[in-house]
Parts: structure tokens; C-alpha cells; sequence
């Protein structure tokens, strides 16, 4: 099976060939952890994908760039919890050089257009999702599926994204349908409490370093 592009692959110049359905996994991963895994692993399950990609941001502009560690530190944390065959960690985004997610999408589906993607996120990104840059373009890019995250699921599933999005949204015994289509839906599961804010906070992922990002959100 082939993966993610590694930090020494060239990418694409002319289109990759690749047909796959691929979940595409984004976060700071300050660091990576066990609620992303399951995630990846449900993802791979209950929507019939073939890979799911751990798409290690180089700055996120929604969070603060204290604390956040070295991008090699993150990546490195993202292919710790990836099996390098169907859960892959990658650098793609700071390769192509983007922040925002629907210029990542819109960069990806270039670079990959037999792939049939879709976005993976918490429902805590669902809650957000109207800070994103352009968040009704990326919705219509890509379809989305929304994992429960302690806390958060109300909020999202009220919020302003799921009530615009609202029409666009499918049940969850359709999820496999979704790839390469457009709409969204929302799988239950079990909640993992793990959070990277947690995790930095004990001390099991001390930030040597700040990044800056270099834009800033809408």
C-alpha cells in the first residue's frame, strides 16, 4: 500500500495516480495522543478508508504559539501513535507551505485528484469551525466526519457550522459513502478525556521552543 509522501519524497509535479480513500487527520499534535489514534482507527473502520494521514500542522493560527513545541518535535510525537502503513504522520502542510486548512485541501486534491479524501475532526473543531479561514468553502471541498470529544459535543452539534451545515448532513450508517462526495456527519464513540493541553501540563511533552505563526485567523 502506498503512503503519505515522506519529508524526502518529492511532491507530485503533475498529479499523483493514487486511488485511495484517505482520511485526513489535522492538529498541532502538541503532542500527539491516544484520542487521536482512536480516531484514525475508527475512521479507518467505519468509513472504509484505506489510509487516514496525521497531517501535522507548522503553525495552527487559532492557537497561541507559547507553548507550542518544535514542528520536528510534533511530527515526531504524530509518528509515534501512526503504524506508517495505514495511520501515517506527515509534513505535507508545512511543505506546501500552508496554515489554513482549505488551502491544505484545496493543495491536496491538486496534488492527489484520483484520491477521495475527507476531513476528520472533534466535535471541539466542529464547535470552532466558524473561525476557520473560509469554513463554508472548505465544507464544500471536502465532506467532514465529526468524532465525539469530552465536553463538546453539545456545543457542537448546536453551534453555528452544524445549524448551516445542517442540510448537507448524513447519518452515520452512510459514513462510507461520504468520501469523495460532499457533506458531513457525526460518529459516536467511545470519548477518549486524553488532550494534548492535559498532557503538556503533567509534563509528558515539555516545549523547548515557541512557533510563531505567520497569518492570522479570519
Amino acid at each position: 500500500m502506498e503512503t503519505a509522501p515522506s519529508s524526502s519524497a518529492p511532491l507530485p509535479r503533475f498529479g499523483d495516480g493514487r486511488r485511495m480513500r484517505i482520511g485526513l487527520l489535522g492538529g498541532s499534535f502538541n503532542p500527539a495522543h491516544a484520542g487521536h489514534q482512536q480516531i484514525a482507527r475508527e475512521a479507518l473502520k467505519r468509513l472504509g478508508l484505506d489510509q487516514v494521514w496525521l497531517l501535522v500542522s507548522p503553525g495552527n493560527p487559532l492557537k497561541p504559539a507559547k507553548g507550542m513545541a518544535p514542528f520536528a518535535e510534533r511530527l515526531a510525537s504524530a509518528e509515534k501513535i501512526a503504524d506508517g502503513r495505514r495511520i501515517v504522520a506527515t509534513d505535507l502542510e508545512g511543505r506546501l507551505g500552508e496554515r489554513y486548512t482549505v488551502r491544505t485541501v484545496a493543495a491536496l486534491k491538486r496534488l492527489y485528484p484520483r484520491a477521495s479524501f475527507i476531513w476528520l475532526m472533534g466535535a471541539d473543531g466542529l464547535a470552532q469551525f466558524p473561525r476557520w479561514k473560509e469554513w463554508r468553502q472548505l465544507a464544500r471541498l471536502v465532506p467532514i466526519a465529526v468524532f465525539p470529544r469530552p465536553g463538546s459535543v453539545i456545543p457542537a452539534l448546536k453551534g453555528q457550522a452544524a445549524q448551516v451545515l445542517h442540510a448537507g448532513r448524513c447519518p452515520a450508517r452512510q459514513g462510507r459513502l461520504l468520501p469523495g462526495q460532499e457533506g458531513w456527519t457525526f460518529l459516536e464513540m467511545r470519548e477518549n478525556p486524553l488532550s494534548a493541553t492535559a498532557l503538556r501540563q503533567a509534563g509528558a511533552f515539555p516545549a523547548a521552543q515557541t512557533l510563531a505563526p505567520s497569518d492570522k485567523p479570519d
